[in-house]
């Protein structure tokens, strides 16, 4: 029992790392690296709201009709974002500004609505809060680690405090969207490195396992699919032809 929710709370911080495994959340990832003090925080507020939403919705999942889960989902993340930007709002103005409208855009951030939708929707109150945890702490990982790389070789500074050798020699580019993607890029590439080196994980072949569009086409496997509709986007191509 403990080993299995120990390997819940670890999954989401290496092995299924919401941005640099799953390549979620890249919206803010890039938007708020260029300072670590801005990617702490927007880390800890991601977090907290994580937890919080799986929390309840896990509660709550036998609950809520199948047909209006996602704005329920919806609904309740918006509320606990709310909850956090006001308290940012109220004892941490300059984090506030800081994080912008970034902070309202974590209703849609596809890591916590996926998690919803993923696994807090199917397990019980404390795995999801574990999920949520462990998932928060994967992108308040990744985030540090990138705004680190990016501010100190970027801007010569460590959470805005200058860094005498790099404050001489700093590479400005990497302050700006091209150097974020190439950031990103590599540390997407060393951890597909690591986890190669350490046995890595298989793919498995497409399936309606937790697609939430499987009841929509009949439980057809993607796979499936593929082989349905190459000959017929063959001869479709032959005829144009």
């Amino acid at each position: 029992m403990k080993n299995n929710k120990l390997s819940i709370l670890l999954r989401g911080i290496i092995l299924e790392n919401p941005v640099l495994v799953l390549v979620l959340g890249t919206c803010p990832t890039l938007a708020q690296t260029t300072s670590v003090i801005g990617a702490v925080g927007m880390g800890i507020a991601a977090t907290l709201v994580l937890i919080l939403s799986n929390a309840v919705i896990s509660a709550l999942r036998n609950l809520i009709p199948d047909t209006v889960r996602i704005p329920c989902y919806i609904v309740i993340i918006a509320t606990f974002v709310t909850v956090v930007q006001l308290l940012m709002h109220a004892y941490l103005p300059a984090l506030y500004e800081m994080l912008g409208v970034y902070l309202a855009l974590i209703v849609v951030n596809c890591i916590i609505l996926g998690r919803a939708e993923m696994f807090a929707r199917k397990n019980g109150v404390l795995d999801s809060a574990l999920d949520g945890l462990g998932m928060g702490l994967g992108f308040l990982l990744a985030l540090f680690i990138m705004a680190t790389v990016r501010e100190v070789l970027g801007a010569g500074t460590f959470a805005g405090i200058a860094l005498p050798f790099f404050k001489t020699y700093h590479i400005p580019i990497l302050n700006q969207a091209p150097g974020g993607f190439l950031v990103f890029g590599i540390l997407i590439a060393v951890m597909n490195k690591i986890k190669e080196k350490d046995g890595g994980v298989k793919r498995k072949s497409f399936s309606c396992e937790g697609c939430p569009s499987a009841a929509h086409c009949k439980k057809v496997s993607c796979s499936e699919m593929s082989e349905f509709h190459a000959p017929m986007a063959k001869e479709e191509n032959e005829n144009d032809a």
